[in-house]
């Protein structure tokens, strides 16, 4: 299950996106998923499908590893579709008692999936191009100017890339967990989609109880290091952007324009 979820992990290549400054990736990753709340026609989904896929082609990584981390979300974007195709009103194209399904369902359904799926691609796209301490790095430059307010910037740059990183730290643990269940004779692939839900239920407490034990031994592991704050700490490799970066966020801003075009236009 772990494999499966690629949010937090980190994948080497060689790849343009790679070399790139995370605060490029990380503004062009905000302004892209944006402008997917702008996308309401065929032409828009499919060009923000063409630019995601053209994303993903870019960093070398394989497909199929971006497609298994679509896996775990399967309830949710089944749920999601079911929602808008049984409760959407509007021409009816099958009925049975109660239930209703509407053409108009079917689009709506379609367009959500579609887009929490480009959603999470993009994020696995950040993800799996930039190390976590680079991320952290490129989060806090971001957020430098808030600390003229005496905000803590250092320190939710940290914990947003600690809670990334975690994730995949609790899904190995949940794996650990389910196997040693399996190993004394409790198989929860055996049972049925609902029981299989319930079956989860007594498994929370001692996931999170290893979780807690694993933040307790981290923050340890930070203070024995003299973290403190962050604030002053100084980094080995400097943050600068290069054309490629420049590159990078200019597509990046066109994009949601031609979005917004299209819409103008009604195309």
């Amino acid at each position: 299950m772990a494999n499966r979820f690629l949010l937090g992990q980190y994948t080497e290549t060689n790849s343009i996106f790679h070399l790139l400054d995370p605060r490029t990736k990380l503004l062009s990753m905000i302004v892209i998923m944006a402008s997917f709340l702008l996308l309401d026609s065929f032409i828009s989904y499919a060009a923000a499908t063409i630019l995601v896929l053209v994303l993903i082609f870019l960093t070398k990584i394989p497909l199929r590893i971006f497609i298994r981390g679509l896996r775990p979300l399967l309830f949710i974007l089944m749920f999601t579709f079911i929602y808008h195709v049984m409760l959407t009103k509007g021409t009816v194209i099958w009925s049975w008692d109660m239930f209703k399904v509407t053409a108009e369902g079917l689009q709506n359904g379609t367009r959500y999936v579609l887009r929490i799926i480009l959603l999470v691609l993009l994020a696995s796209w950040l993800t799996l191009t930039t190390k976590p301490l680079s991320l952290a790095h490129g989060l806090e430059k971001l957020l430098a100017p808030l600390s003229k307010l005496n905000l803590p910037v250092e320190q939710f740059a940290l914990m947003v890339v600690i809670a990334i990183r975690f994730v995949p730290t609790i899904m190995q643990e949940l794996d650990r967990i389910l196997l040693a269940q399996k190993a004394r004779g409790y198989d929860i692939a055996n049972f049925n989609p609902v029981k299989r839900i319930f079956a989860y239920i007594p498994i929370l407490v001692p996931l999170l109880f290893t979780t807690i034990q694993r933040a307790e031994q981290l923050t340890l592991a930070i203070d024995a290091r003299a973290f403190g704050d962050g604030k002053g700490r100084t980094v080995y490799l400097r943050l600068g952007f290069k054309p490629m970066d420049i590159a990078v966020m200019g597509t990046a801003t066109a994009f949601p324009i031609i979005v917004m075009l299209l819409k103008m236009e009604g195309i």
